[in-house]
């Protein structure tokens, strides 16, 4: 069974951090590409950030970009997103996917390319 465990999310104030987690288990975890999606209340959506796991490559919004650092490790299958300088406007559920693909491209932001989803994490940035 394919399960994606995603945790690490709270409340933090303005300019703080937090680290998420997504723990995979039930597919070949090398040769599938991560994202972390993030949805706010009324809005659609939002892909933020994806990374290979076969090598590395990744790839970032342009809302998050120089703020957030995706990193894999592949002996414990889980992808990490280290969230830095949040912002109230950060504030949304976030959710990674996993993509059947070896190969990643900058439109891994999208959500059409994920084959399988995980159960949302809380972040709430307070002003």
């Amino acid at each position: 069974e394919v399960q994606l465990q995603a945790s690490g999310g709270g409340l933090v104030q303005a300019g703080g951090s937090l680290r998420l987690s997504c723990a995979a288990s039930g597919f070949t975890f090398d040769d599938y590409a991560i994202g972390w999606f993030r949805q706010a209340p009324g809005k659609e959506r939002e892909g933020i950030s994806c990374i290979s796991s076969t090598d590395g490559t990744t790839y970032y919004a342009d809302s998050v970009k120089g703020r957030f650092t995706i990193s894999s490790d592949n002996a414990k299958n889980t992808v990490y997103l280290q969230m830095n300088s949040l912002k109230p406007e950060d504030t949304a559920v976030y959710y990674c996917a996993a993509w059947d693909t070896i190969v990643v491209v900058p439109q891994c932001t999208s959500v059409i390319f994920y084959d399988y989803w995980g159960q949302g994490a809380q972040v709430t940035v307070s002003s």
